[in-house]
C-alpha cells in the first residue's frame, strides 16, 4: 500500500503539472529545513533514549538532527502538490510502525480545487495532521521541545482531506478519511478507515480557534475499541510582544469492544511566549497530562501516566532564516514511571539546545 500511494501521489503530480495551460501562473519552489541539537536527561538513562512518549529531541547526552527534510513544492491556482523527505531521530521514532521507504517520507500530497469561484479543496497524500498546534519543526513552534499533548496525539496522517475557506477567511472548514490514527499503511487486520473533522475560526489577526476531532479505531477488527478524540486550542496574539496559545485534548475509548464503559484521557497546556525585540525571546509553559487507564501512554503503574511539567526556553535568531534555542524542563508523576539509571523516580529533568537552519 505504501509504495501504491506514493506512486499515485509523484503520478498525478506529473500528470496536472503538465495538464495545465501554458496561460496558467505556476510556481515551484524548493525548501529545507534542518535541526540539530544536543540534550541532558538528569536521569541519565542508560540506553540514550528519552521516556518512550518522547518522540522529538529524543536522545541524551549527544549531538544528533532531531529533522532535516528537503521539500518540493507546485502550485497553480487550481493545483498544489507537496513532497519532502526526511531523516532524524524524530523520524526514527515517529514512523517506526511504517514499512521501508515510507519512513523517510514527511509529506506527500496533492491538491485539487472544485471551484473557481469558491475556496473548496480535495486534498490526497501523506499530510500534516489536522490535530493540534505543533509540529516537529521547532521553529514554527513557541517552545523548543514538543508538549506531552503534542507528542501523545497524531503528527501526521495519510487519506483525503475536503476543506472549505469562507469568502472571508474567518471559517475553515475540513473533513478526512484516514488510514488510521498517524497512521500512514493500515494497521494490519483492521478493515475500517478512520474519520476527522476540523473547524477554525479566525475572527481577527490576533486570534485562532481551533476544534479538531477523530473517530476511529487504532486496533485490529478482532479487538476493536472505537476511539472518539477532540482537540481543542486558541491562538492569541495579547500584544505586539505577548503571545498565548491554550490547548486541551480530551479523548474516550472503548475499554473492551462494544462496551458502554469508556477509558477517558485529557491534556490541559498553556504556553506564553514574550518577544524582547526582533531576535530575543522568551517562553514558558506549564502543561498537565492524565492517562489514568494507559489508553496513549501505558506505564504498569497504579494511577497509570498523570503528570504535570513545565519549561521555560530562551530564543535567539542572529540572522535571519537561523535559530539558537535553550530549554530547561521538568516532569513529575504521580507514580515511579521514569527510569534513573537502575531505579526507578517521580521526576524527569532536562536541558535541551538546539541550531535551526530553514531556506
Amino acid at each position: 500500500m505504501n509504495r501504491l500511494l506514493l506512486l499515485f501521489v509523484l503520478s498525478l503530480i506529473s500528470v496536472v503539472a503538465a495538464g495545465q495551460d501554458s496561460t496558467t501562473k505556476n510556481t515551484f519552489s524548493i525548501a529545507g529545513y534542518a535541526e540539530v541539537y544536543y540534550q541532558y536527561d538528569f536521569n541519565k538513562p542508560s540506553d540514550g533514549n528519552r521516556p518512550a512518549f518522547i518522540y522529538n529531541h529524543n536522545r541524551h547526552n549527544e549531538f544528533n538532527m532531531n529533522l532535516g527534510f528537503v521539500k518540493a513544492a507546485y502550485a497553480t491556482p487550481g493545483v498544489r502538490a507537496n513532497i519532502a523527505l526526511a531523516a532524524g531521530t524524530y523520524m526514527n521514532a515517529n514512523y517506526a510502525a511504517e514499512p521501508g521507504v515510507i519512513k523517510n517520507i514527511y509529506e506527500a500530497n496533492v491538491g485539487i480545487k472544485f471551484s473557481k469561484k469558491k475556496n473548496l479543496w480535495l486534498d490526497a497524500g501523506i499530510m500534516p495532521s489536522h490535530i493540534g498546534f505543533e509540529s516537529a519543526v521547532s521553529k514554527d513552534c513557541r517552545t523548543l521541545t514538543r508538549s506531552m499533548l503534542a507528542e501523545s496525539s497524531p503528527y501526521f496522517e495519510a487519506g483525503a482531506k475536503l476543506t472549505y475557506i469562507t469568502d472571508n477567511g474567518k471559517w475553515t472548514i475540513s473533513g478526512m478519511a484516514l488510514s488510521g490514527w498517524q497512521r500512514i499503511t493500515r494497521l494490519s487486520g483492521n478493515s475500517l478507515m478512520s474519520w476527522g473533522t476540523q473547524l477554525q475560526f479566525k475572527p481577527s489577526d490576533k486570534v485562532l480557534l481551533n476544534y479538531s476531532t477523530f473517530i476511529g479505531t487504532d486496533k485490529p477488527d478482532s479487538a476493536r475499541l472505537s476511539r472518539f478524540f477532540h482537540n481543542i486550542y486558541g491562538l492569541f496574539t495579547l500584544s505586539n510582544k505577548i503571545e498565548m496559545t491554550l490547548g486541551f485534548d480530551i479523548g474516550t475509548e472503548e475499554k473492551t469492544p462494544n462496551a458502554n464503559k469508556k477509558n477517558t484521557w485529557y491534556a490541559p497546556v498553556c504556553i506564553l511566549k514574550y518577544s524582547i525585540n526582533n531576535k530575543w525571546a522568551i517562553a514558558g509553559r506549564a502543561e498537565h497530562y492524565n492517562d489514568r487507564d494507559g489508553v496513549i501512554i501505558s506505564t504498569g503503574t497504579p494511577n497509570g501516566f498523570q503528570t504535570t511539567g513545565g519549561s521555560i526556553n530562551i530564543d535567539y535568531i542572529p540572522v535571519k532564516n537561523v535559530l539558537v534555542r535553550l530549554e530547561g524542563r521538568s516532569l513529575r508523576s504521580r507514580d515511579n514511571i521514569f527510569i534513573r539509571q537502575s531505579s526507578v523516580t517521580k521526576s524527569s529533568n532536562s536541558i535541551t539546545s538546539s541550531l535551526a537552519v530553514s531556506f
